[in-house]
């Protein structure tokens, strides 16, 4: 009796594991597709958007930083099919690298593909918070120095940089390594064997977070620029709106890029500087997956943070009060229009142009 009831203790014990890993495993497939089809169909709208605003525009301020936000979307838009595929194609062959990938090449394009498109989005917002940083506070030298193919070269050192930071440890004979779901790839972060393994995260943490800091620091000097410029009314309204337009989506991406990358970028600098017998925790899945909402998350920026859609959002919250202002316009322009009727009027029109009525009696 005893060996039945636990033969059958046993037994429960494992269909209840392989239905909680399978239903786990679709959990994670549906978050998947569903992270991938939201962040193709929002980088692709907001893409079309920032070309077809490239192409129209005519200032060369805002054509640099069109062409940089537009690389920056583009660079999303390839992450989130590159890495979605890759993702999708583990989950289907049942995550059984030995299988499909015996020589480790697929998992070093795996690992090379999450490096790259995690720091590419932060080489951008860098130089595009440089840019507008130079473009602000030195007007002059950035309408004369800075032309279009030298944006176009920094748009491509930017993606160069990023691709040499990821092939980095292949370069260095340390491929990248399935992690312990056995899901993705990424450096080798469980039981480093020399000092390459615990550097290699540690560049990739720390190139990632100076790319941050230096948002940061363009940003805010870009910010008090643009409000020491308008408190003193240096410019006319119209040649400070696409710059207040531009820092807002900046300032934006930056907040957006801390909040999503700073917690893995953190977490790995942890994990590569803990002593060998700490084990890894298995919260390194859930930043990664916090960081790819980065990539879903800066398309809505450029999409919602523009002039057409903010005045629109200003004219809603603010309708009621319009509304009573154009009311006591109405009834004021009544009455001005009334009183009009009464008495002569002081001055005549003769094209458009308004004539007083003294000039009238003097040609009479």
């Amino acid at each position: 009796m005893s060996a039945n009831g636990s033969t059958e203790t046993t037994c429960r014990s494992e269909v209840r594991a392989t239905n909680t890993t399978c239903s786990h495993k679709e959990l994670s497939v549906t978050a998947s597709v569903i992270s991938m089809t939201v962040g193709i169909l929002s980088n692709s709208f907001a893409l079309f958007i920032l070309v077809k605003s490239y192409h129209h525009i005519r200032l060369k301020s805002k054509a640099s930083f069109l062409l940089f936000a537009s690389g920056l979307i583009l660079t999303d838009l390839l992450g989130h099919l590159i890495n979605g595929s890759l993702v999708l194609f583990v989950y289907s062959s049942h995550r059984k690298w030995e299988t499909f990938d015996p020589h480790h090449i697929l998992c070093s394009l795996f690992g090379a593909s999450m490096v790259f498109f995690g720091l590419s989005p932060l080489f951008l917002s860098s130089a595009m918070a440089m840019e507008r940083c130079c473009g602000v506070t030195r007007p002059l030298f950035h309408s004369t120095a800075v032309a279009a193919y030298q944006m176009k070269r920094l748009l491509g050192l930017t993606w160069l940089l990023a691709a040499l930071v990821a092939i980095l440890p292949l370069l260095l004979r340390r491929p990248y390594q399935v992690q312990r779901s056995r899901s993705w790839c990424f450096f080798q972060m469980e039981e480093p064997r020399d000092w390459l393994d615990v550097l290699l995260p540690l560049l990739f943490s720390m190139i990632g977070l100076l790319a941050l800091l230096l948002s940061i620091v363009c940003n805010i000097l870009t910010s008090c620029a643009l409000l020491q410029s308008r408190l003193r009314r240096k410019h006319h309204c119209r040649g400070t709106s696409y710059h207040l337009e531009m820092i807002c989506q900046l300032l934006s991406i930056t907040l957006v890029s801390c909040v999503c990358w700073g917690p893995l970028l953190i977490h790995v600098i942890m994990l590569s500087t803990r002593a060998k017998d700490e084990p890894a925790s298995f919260s390194l899945l859930l930043v990664v997956r916090m960081a790819t909402w980065n990539q879903i998350l800066d398309p809505w920026i450029y999409i919602l943070i523009r002039k057409a859609v903010l005045r629109k959002i200003f004219l809603l919250l603010h309708w009621p009060h319009n509304l009573h202002r154009w009311s006591c316009g109405v009834v004021r322009g009544s009455v001005e229009t009334s009183s009009s009727d009464t008495k002569p009027p002081d001055c005549y029109c003769l094209g458009g142009i308004p004539l007083p009525d003294t000039a009238v009696k003097s040609i009479t």
